[in-house]
């Protein structure tokens, strides 16, 4: 029987035994499952008494259909894989999908998919007691939690922000669910110091109980100091998709700039948002601008976003509130006293040196076609480049592949796309040219997919 019937009908004995067991809650289904379940969001900020709590959750009795049944599988006809089965059936005005023979279609399935009850909660509970390891317990530790997923993340800003005025307040910040973060930890390179620090959070994290217990409250603040492309955004955001946290991001030099006369208002609201969606991790970029501002003679109403800024840090708190705080700047040089001590742990983000550049090298190339590649050489030839550079420049030499109609590529490839990079990089710094800079060097930030900013891979 093909893996597309096996997907259909634990998709439908997960809907089953979800509305038979009362006990299960959303946290028990498999995200892709969860997915196609939730109320729209903006039909659910209308519901009565929404003011009331969180968004309205997936409700009983979960049906499935034909579209429910392709969204939450992948399988293009589900009907068709099934509807060769004795115990299966369809409503073809409604396009219902279900099970006539519960008990036939559980024998057929754990005969040949009991490997997928030990990764579904539901099924894991259901049949705990029949197929070897099923642990319900550690199925559900193992499943993303609600609170990570885009349609609850949705839900819960439709009914914040339910107020026309205060749905401009999102466009100062960028939410994001685990699930939408192409970079994984694993995807970059890191040096010994930035895993320990990242390490450290991660234990925070899971003990937070503990820590709150001894009183240890003054954690998790972390400020990422380094070079523009070394991985600072990069390596927060793969951090929330490892630990299952949405990431609600913030450059701060917008939050102070728009609706002045607001800009206080506004920095609360950023704070409110992520405690809100807590537990998450909040990100603001462009720490430095607190510095600057601080030190200026900016419009008053900016100063006030400023010291409301500083408060707010001083007010959250990984054990509290559950929001993991990281700020990023590519000028610890200007930061103040005041702004330091916000933080309890600082993480370097040097440009990487030779190793680690060849480290990234190797690990960016991997899904690709090349030559007699050398990473050493290339490695030596890249002298003072960070992973951001280092992408354009294998981007570069793609696009150069490309034009003569070739997708393997050779070590000359990049060599040259080396030397091309350079030559731009000089452009940037010439006094006789005037205007925007940064627009010479085509892409501007590059950071997202498998990002290779930083010291050494996990695989290495």
């Amino acid at each position: 029987m093909s893996d597309a019937a096996l997907e259909v009908v634990e998709f439908l004995l997960t809907a089953r035994v979800y509305n038979d067991d009362r006990e299960l809650d959303e946290n028990d289904l498999p995200p892709r499952y969860r997915q196609v379940f939730w109320p729209d969001a903006t039909a659910d900020r209308d519901r009565p008494g929404s003011d009331d709590g969180p968004p309205v959750g997936i409700e009983r009795p979960l049906t499935p259909t034909i579209e429910t049944a392709r969204r939450a599988t992948g399988v293009e006809n589900p009907w068709s894989a099934i509807s060769g089965l004795m115990f299966t059936d369809r409503d073809e005005f409604t396009g219902k999908l279900e099970l006539t023979q519960p008990d036939m279609a559980e024998e057929w399935f754990l005969k040949r998919g009991d490997e997928r009850v030990l990764h579904n909660p539901v099924l894991a509970r259901a049949f705990e007691g029949e197929v070897d390891g099923a642990d319900y317990e550690a199925a559900r530790d193992a499943n993303r939690p609600v609170q990570a997923d885009r349609a609850w993340i949705d839900g819960l800003l439709a009914e914040y922000f339910a107020d026309e005025d205060e749905e401009e307040m999102l466009d100062l910040v960028d939410i994001r669910a685990p699930e939408e973060i192409e970079t994984t930890l694993d995807d970059l390179v890191l040096t010994a110091d930035q895993e320990s620090e990242i390490q450290k959070i991660v234990k925070a994290i899971e003990h937070r109980d503990y820590l709150a217990q001894i009183g240890l409250r003054e954690i998790g603040k972390l400020l990422f100091v380094g070079p523009p492309g070394t991985g600072k955004t990069s390596t927060a955001r793969a951090l929330a998709y490892d630990l299952d946290l949405p990431f609600v991001e913030v450059k701060l030099s917008m939050i102070t700039s728009q609706y002045l006369g607001e800009t206080a208002k506004n920095v609360e609201k950023v704070f409110e948002v992520a405690k809100r969606l807590s537990p998450c991790i909040l990100f603001m970029d462009e720490f430095d601008f607190v510095a600057k501002t601080r030190a200026s003679d900016e419009h008053a109403a900016i100063k006030r976003a400023v010291n409301t800024l500083l408060k707010s840090i001083d007010n959250i708190s990984l054990i509290q509130d559950d929001v993991l705080l990281i700020g990023a700047t590519n000028h610890p040089d200007q930061l103040d006293a005041a702004a330091w001590r916000r933080f309890d742990e600082i993480v370097n983000f040097p440009k990487p040196d030779r190793g680690m550049r060849s480290d990234i090298l190797r690990l960016i190339t991997r899904p690709m076609d090349i030559s007699d590649f050398d990473p050493d050489e290339l490695a030596e030839a890249t002298e003072g480049l960070t992973g951001s550079d280092l992408r354009m420049v294998l981007r570069e030499a793609v696009l150069d592949a490309l034009t003569e109609g070739r997708t393997e590529l050779t070590q000359d490839d990049f060599l040259d796309a080396i030397e091309d990079f350079e030559e731009r990089d000089h452009l940037k710094d010439m006094d006789m040219i005037e205007g925007d800079h940064d627009a010479l060097v085509a892409g501007g930030d590059i950071s997202g997919g498998a990002s290779a900013d930083g010291g050494h891979s996990h695989d290495h």
